[in-house]
């Protein structure tokens, strides 16, 4: 990624979206991309958050693929430190995926509308 002002602003926005995610919460690339400002740009997202130093204390592990799809590669370190992290958070996390419906950030049928309105007890979301 070169280093232009706009570029510099879009991934100051991806951290600070980032930042917010909550503990034990995850969103997709794509979903930090829009609420950054840059709609349509979860491969800037993954650019950004794989430029962290090894020290970063931002929660990069909360940020998966579309339908909860692990994006790095299965056996690697960064990988299997990504899975422990999510699962000290209580995410569970199989066969490279994590649930989006259940541990989605602000996902639509999680929390209030779940309680609210028993959307998902049945598997009728309709």
């Amino acid at each position: 990624m070169k280093a232009s002002p706009t570029n510099t602003q879009a991934a100051a926005a991806i951290l600070e979206v980032v930042a917010r995610i909550p503990r034990g919460r995850i969103t997709t690339y794509g979903a930090v991309a829009s609420r950054a400002g840059q709609p349509r740009r979860a491969r800037l997202v993954g650019r950004v958050l794989s430029q962290l130093p090894a020290a970063s204390r931002l929660p990069w592990h909360r940020v998966v693929g579309a339908g909860g799809r692990l994006a790095l590669p299965q056996g690697s370190a960064a990988y299997e430190r990504q899975v422990a992290r999510l699962r000290r958070e209580g995410v569970e996390v199989a066969r490279g995926r994590a649930d989006l419906r259940k541990h989605g950030w602000n996902s639509p049928v999680g929390g209030l509308d779940r309680w609210l309105w028993r959307v998902g007890d049945s598997g009728d979301e309709t």
